[in-house]
């Protein structure tokens, strides 16, 4: 018994030891097409869990308050149907991962994440939604960095 104990350890040690070696394989595909692709990205060996993370370069745009907010209802009701096409085009293409209001009636009225490998793409990206073309918003754009893969909570 404990002949067929340990040949099982064994199996599952090398079943392991080779889905191991498969994300490092996966990992290092990932990076070499991110930086391939022009991403800037860095990755680390996190302590606890001893995984490799992948960080990447990604593009935050806060959408503030625009010089122009004197449209009509109308207007600024086409304008917001245009804002939200505009996003979902955004994001069906690839280019941002999130975005959304703010909950308050501040200055920065919400954030779009973009999925991007320089701030000249994001940059040309925020500035062709129409709400800020119309002027009723203005784009501050910051990059961030965050862990390849991981969601929200």
């Amino acid at each position: 018994m404990s002949c067929k104990l340990e040949g099982t350890v064994d199996h599952t040690l090398n079943k392991k030891e080779t889905q191991a070696e498969a994300v490092e394989q996966n990992v290092a595909e990932l990076k070499d097409s991110l930086t391939k692709a022009g991403y800037q990205i860095f990755d680390y060996v996190d302590e606890k869990t001893k995984d490799t993370v992948l960080m990447q370069q990604y593009f935050i745009a806060f959408l503030k308050s625009g010089p122009n907010r004197t449209q009509s209802k109308t207007e600024a009701d086409s304008l917001q149907m245009l804002h939200l096409a505009h996003l979902g085009k955004m994001y069906e293409m690839g280019y941002a991962d999130i975005s959304g209001p703010f909950g308050d009636d501040g200055e920065i009225r919400g954030i779009t994440i973009y999925n991007v490998p320089n701030l000249e793409m994001a940059d040309s990206l925020a500035n062709a939604d129409p709400m800020v073309k119309a002027g009723r918003l203005k784009i501050e754009i910051h990059p961030w960095w965050a862990a390849k893969g991981f969601g929200l909570r």
